[in-house]
């Protein structure tokens, strides 16, 4: 899409906004979504005791790829990568994306980005991970610019080790990365200290409005830069806590008429807590609702 296109859609987001204090009130989307992705970290209290038919039973609900975590020292969940690989392969549910920790509070734990990385890089190919995806700074690594400045060269050096295995490397923002530090909006030092080409970026919808932020501006700041998604929906009520999606204040549709102005590749439904019933009914309840959209 072209810059003024975009801009002509986004004008009338904002029109909509101020005239129903809805952030998605217009609706441009008119395809239909073909393929769904979940984060594994939603089922995380059933994925371990029982990934074989965890992962059937979504693939049955019609998720076609998913994104894992718990990924360090050579296992994936807690299992051996050829273990964990075989049972992916059997599901038919592929592997797109692996959440990996910095490793700067862990030094010695193997097959982080500070500690034999190449490891991690590995083990992902083998996996057959198209990216490797930062999944979060700790408190102690993000209390200064400075800091914020050091993990985006970490970032680059990351990414370049990722390059060179053919898998690509993004960072997934929380609502921290918004809260001003020094005059400075750390969101922003991360996409300007971080190589475009390199280093992208794992949009969570959710805490993009969690923190007050709009989507749609962040995508027209650097379109291209967002292949990845979290999808998951935010309570009407003041507590604003995570919902399925579709039970919530996020008007989906016209979020996804932005995928290619974002550079969507793929999308992961998330909801780390507060399920309606429990972790899988969550997501079944969550694709129910995107098919219809």
């Amino acid at each position: 899409m072209k810059r003024r296109d975009f801009l002509q859609k986004s004008a009338l987001t904002s029109a909509g906004l101020l005239a129903t204090g809805s952030l998605f009130s217009q609706p441009f989307f008119e395809g239909k979504i073909k393929d769904f992705g979940f984060q594994v970290y939603t089922v995380r209290d059933v994925i371990k005791k029982d990934m074989a038919g965890t992962l059937k039973t979504l693939k049955k609900a019609g998720y076609d790829y998913a994104e894992f975590f718990d990924f360090a020292d050579g296992k994936l969940l807690g299992m051996p990568v050829k273990e964990a690989k075989a049972l992916i392969d059997a599901s038919k549910i592929k592997l797109k994306s692996i959440h990996v920790p910095t490793g700067i509070q862990a030094h010695t734990v193997s097959g982080t980005m500070v500690n034999n990385w190449q490891k991690a890089v590995d083990d992902a190919a083998e996996l057959g991970a198209e990216y490797l995806v930062c999944a979060y700074l700790d408190s102690a690594e993000r209390q200064t610019i400075d800091q914020y400045k050091k993990v985006s060269e970490l970032f680059n050096r990351s990414a370049e080790i990722c390059k060179k295995s053919g898998i690509k490397f993004a960072y997934h923002n929380h609502a921290f990365e918004f809260k001003e530090i020094d005059g400075q909006i750390p969101y922003d030092v991360l996409l300007k200290e971080t190589d475009a080409d390199l280093v992208k970026m794992e949009l969570d919808m959710y805490w993009v409005r969690y923190a007050d932020q709009n989507p749609l501006k962040i995508i027209q700041r650097d379109m291209g830069r967002f292949p990845l998604w979290h999808v998951k929906d935010m309570s009407m009520d003041e507590d604003r806590a995570m919902k399925e999606v579709g039970a919530g204040r996020i008007d989906w549709k016209q979020l996804f008429a932005y995928d290619k102005d974002a550079g969507l590749e793929y999308f992961f439904v998330e909801q780390d807590g507060n399920w309606a019933e429990n972790s899988v009914q969550s997501l079944v309840t969550s694709i129910k609702h995107l098919k219809k959209i």
